[in-house]
Order: structure tokens, then sequence, then C-alpha cells
């Protein structure tokens, strides 16, 4: 939108522009009365032109003026103040708009970002109870979050496209601001009552994308009017949700993609290597154990967590005959790296991979790595993988004690492992962690 463009449409700058043609106005008729006055009874040339007018004296031609510039001072000052307030009441909500727009678009979680648009759209329009409705696959509309005092039951509920003032809305693509709603041909007794009442004023705004419309934002005032810069504002706020409700179901969809495919790869890699069934899923356990005590960032986190998931995947391209010999086993975690790192959504975990085997004193593989130059998650997997193998019957026939198996790590701790994550995971590991 151009500034021309802005200028023309912000219902803001139309009261504005309106309040300061009104300010004019005050002050060209009260200078055209003064000025009137003045010649009529001070400039004779003129006067005679004005003789109509009755004589007066001056003393009261000075109260006029006195009168009269009070009266336009005063006029000008309220007008000045109600532009004032304007400005400051617009400038507020545009600080408030750029805040939720930035928070909104960081939510990823969409039963949260849900309820944050609903509750800043009653927020920043000062409404009662609002609702919002997400269009399903056959397109009708699904009740997802009710504030106010409208019925929680209806949460799931469906309305069927075009009836309504939201299904209206949802089929048309534009917003409906309306004041006594059920007085409109589009107020349905039927479904509207569910949410408003025959003396509501009702400001309904489409969620809309370039594909389409998604759902609607549906706000209720009792007592005052919805205005035009309440529907500017709510347009605007409805715009940057649909973008980010866009943006959470995208990620839910890539991240249930992620667990899914994760999901396969473990099961292929227990259904090859029968000895290790359920391996990787408690080495990912253990793992997590250490990068919470770390308070290590989610984003993080969540990488060392599908890193100790598939840290063995490379055992699929080795044929099982060979996954005891000695010389195969080493190349696992670089045929891993090469299968995990082409695939973006797994491309952070390659390296942690690929290093699970280094040792904290050099002496590992593939690359001899020691200390801090190992990737932090591929310390953390060595630990949890070394701690599961103890504990556990993939390698020893008789499994070491919860107690023996800390006792080994701590043993190896500055040689094979990295000192400072084994004190921190005997810290935090307990035996009901062991399943």
């Amino acid at each position: 939108m151009s500034g021309e463009e802005f200028f023309d449409k912000n219902p803001a700058i139309k009261e504005i522009q309106r309040k300061h043609r009104l300010l004019h106005i005050v002050i060209t008729f009260v200078i055209v009365v003064l000025f009137a006055a003045v010649i009529r009874y001070s400039y004779e040339p003129v006067a005679e032109y004005l003789d109509f007018l009755p004589p007066i004296s001056y003393s009261l031609i000075i109260a006029i003026v006195l009168i009269m510039s009070i009266i336009g001072l005063y006029l000008s000052r309220r007008l000045t103040k109600q532009i004032l307030r304007i400005i400051e009441d617009y400038s507020a909500r545009l600080n408030r708009i750029l805040n939720i727009t930035s928070d909104l678009r960081e939510e990823l979680y969409g039963d949260i970002l849900l309820e944050k648009i609903m509750d800043y759209a009653i927020s920043i329009t000062q409404s009662k109870a609002g609702s919002l409705l997400l269009l399903n696959e056959e397109k009708d509309l699904i009740f997802k979050i009710i504030r106010g005092e409208i019925n929680d039951a209806l949460i799931g509920t469906t309305l069927e496209k075009g009836k309504g003032i939201a299904g209206w809305v949802a089929e048309q693509g534009q917003p409906l601001r309306l004041n006594r709603g059920a007085s409109d041909p589009r107020f349905s007794y039927e479904i509207d009552k569910i949410t408003a009442s025959s003396t509501s004023s009702i400001l309904c705004v489409p969620l809309k994308t370039q594909d389409g419309i998604i759902g609607v934002l549906e706000l209720v005032r009792e007592k005052y009017k919805f205005r035009e810069r309440d529907e500017e504002i709510s347009i605007y706020l409805a715009e940057q949700a649909a973008l980010s409700i866009i943006k959470a179901q995208f990620y839910e969809d890539q991240k249930n993609f992620e667990i899914h495919l994760t999901d396969m790869l473990i099961d292929a890699i227990d259904y090859h290597i029968q000895e290790k069934i359920g391996h990787a899923r408690r080495v990912a356990r253990y793992s997590n154990i250490i990068a919470k005590a770390l308070n290590l960032p989610e984003e993080q986190k969540k990488n060392i967590y599908f890193a100790s998931l598939l840290h063995d995947v490379g055992f699929l391209k080795i044929k099982a005959d060979d996954s005891y010999k000695k010389e195969m086993i080493r190349q696992h975690t670089v045929i891993g790296y090469e299968m995990i790192k082409p695939i973006n959504l797994y491309a952070p975990t390659a390296r942690m991979i690929l290093h699970h085997h280094e040792r904290y004193d050099g002496f590992g593989y593939p690359s001899q790595l020691a200390g801090e130059a190992i990737p932090l998650g591929a310390r953390i997997i060595a630990i949890s993988d070394a701690f599961d193998v103890m504990v556990s019957s993939i390698s020893y026939r008789v499994p070491l004690s919860f107690e023996e198996s800390k006792k080994e790590l701590k043993r190896n701790a500055g040689t094979q492992f990295d000192p400072q994550l084994v004190t921190l995971f005997l810290k935090h590991i307990t035996p009901e962690h062991i399943q």
C-alpha cells in the first residue's frame, strides 16, 4: 500500500482529517466575524456598505472580540485535544499490534497460537466476548477458541459455511461490522444467538491468506459500538494471525513427518539388529537427561534427541552377519553420517552421529578428535550409548547393575568420556530412568 492510499483509507487518519477540517472552519469563522466587526465599526469606506448592521459602541465591539476569541480558543483547544487523543490511541494500538505480530510469528504451537490470537483480539478491541472458527476439509466452520460468556461446550462443534454472520464472512471473504446485529438480514437466530444477543454489536473478520479463507474471527460488544478503526485494526490482526496459523500448521505437519520418519528408521534398525531393540530410544532418553541438566536451548535439545535416536542408523547398510566384525562396526558412524547429511530435516544431527564414538582422550574413531573438539551432542551420546550397553544385554551376557554401571562411567571419565558430562549424568540419572 502506497503512502497516498494509506492516508486515503486509514480510518484514524480520516477521523483526524475531519477534526482538522472542523478546526479550520471554527478558526476561519471566528476570524471572519471579528474582521467584519472591526471593519464595520472602524473603517468608514467599508462601513457604508455594512450600514444594515445596527450601530454599536467600541466597548461592545471589544466585548464581542473578546467573547469570540475565547470561544474560538476553547473550540480549537477541544478539537486539538481530540486530535491528539486519536493520534495517541492509534499510536498505542499500532505499537501493541506490532508487539502482538512479533509474538504470533514466534509461536509454533497451534493450540497456544489460537488462544493468543483470541485473547489479543478481545484485548485490543475491548470486546466482551469472541470466538475463533477455522474451516475444515468439508468447508464447514469449527469453533476452536471461545472467550466470554459464550458456552464452552460449543468448542469442536461446526457451523455450515454461509449460515449466519460468521458463515457469511467465511463465504464472502469480507469483514462485517454490525451495530445491533440482530436487525441485519444475515443474522441467524438459530446460529448467531449462540454468540450474541439481539442488542449486541458484532465485528467479524476473515482469516485470509493468498490461498483463500481459513477461518473467521468474531468479536462481540454489548454497550459500545465497534468503530471503523476497530475494524481496521482487527483486519490487520486477522491477516497476521492467518499467516501465523499456516506457519504453525506447517511446523506441526513437519514435526509429525519427522516423528513418523524417525520411528520408521528406528523400527528398521531394531528389525535389522534384533539385539538392539529399544536401544536407540533408551539412549535418547539418557541424552535428554544430560541436555536438560545443561539447560540447553530447545532447538539444540531437539537435535541431540534425534541424533541419539539415529546414532546407529549406519548399521542399516551393514549386513547382519558383518555387524559383529570390528572393522564393520567402526564404519557405521561414517555410513550413518553420509546417510543423514543430505536430508535437510536431519542435517543438524549428522556430525553428532559421525563422532559419537570419539574418545575424550583422542583415541576414538573415526577422526581421533579429543576434548571439546568433539561436538557436544556426540560427547553426550557417547555417555548415553555406553551406559545403555552396560545396563542392558546388548553386549554383556549379564548386564551390569545400576551402581556398577555408574562406577564404570566414573572410572572412564576423562579418558573415554567428558568428565563434566559424566558428573552431570551421574547426578541426575536414577534407577527409574532404566526401563
